[in-house]
């Protein structure tokens, strides 16, 4: 009798260290380079224009139970405030972005992250001022802050507006 319950209790034991070793080497969910490909854009920052002027504040966090990264935009030169969704996709290995704003703007951006930048670009716009497409740019620099340049592009890839330009400087909480 005392063998049989040395046996089970051993059996038990064993088992449960196995299922924990085997849950201990499950990679966990978006953990793979590719996900902290934007982390580089995670904090809270005031944004400035090239003059210097402050002209919003961003907060970006990253959300790991979605595998995605949030953008809450306030301006501080208008009532405009937006939200967006950042995810890399990796059935196609593209890093994907949905911003919604307050007037009703919406915008999809898809791209890659290359050569120490974010690059998304929309879909081709059809106008009557002709045909271009968003792009936006996020560049990390070396003192920690960040770029965006958010450019309309012609079919050719020339730039023909710049939309925003805005320097990132992270936030003393």
């Amino acid at each position: 009798m005392i063998r049989v319950v040395v046996y089970i209790t051993i059996f038990v034991i064993s088992t449960f260290f196995s299922i924990i070793t085997a849950q201990t080497t499950v990679k966990k969910a978006c953990s793979s380079n590719e996900y902290s490909q934007f982390d580089f854009w995670v904090g809270n920052w005031n944004v400035y224009n090239d003059k210097g002027a402050l002209i919003g504040v961003n907060n970006i966090v990253k959300m790991t139970n979605a595998c995605t990264i949030q953008e809450n935009w306030t301006s501080k030169t208008s009532k405009s405030k937006g939200t967006s969704y950042n995810y890399f996709n990796k059935i196609d290995n593209s890093w994907n972005q949905v911003w919604i704003d307050n007037s009703g703007f919406s915008l999809i951006l898809k791209g890659k992250f290359e050569k120490g930048k974010m690059i998304l670009n929309s879909e081709i716009i059809k106008s009557k001022k002709g045909s271009y497409r968003n792009q936006i740019i996020w560049e990390k620099k070396k003192d920690n802050s960040v770029v965006q340049i958010w450019n309309y592009i012609n079919e050719n890839g020339k730039v023909i507006k710049e939309v925003f330009k805005g320097l990132y400087k992270k936030r003393e909480e």
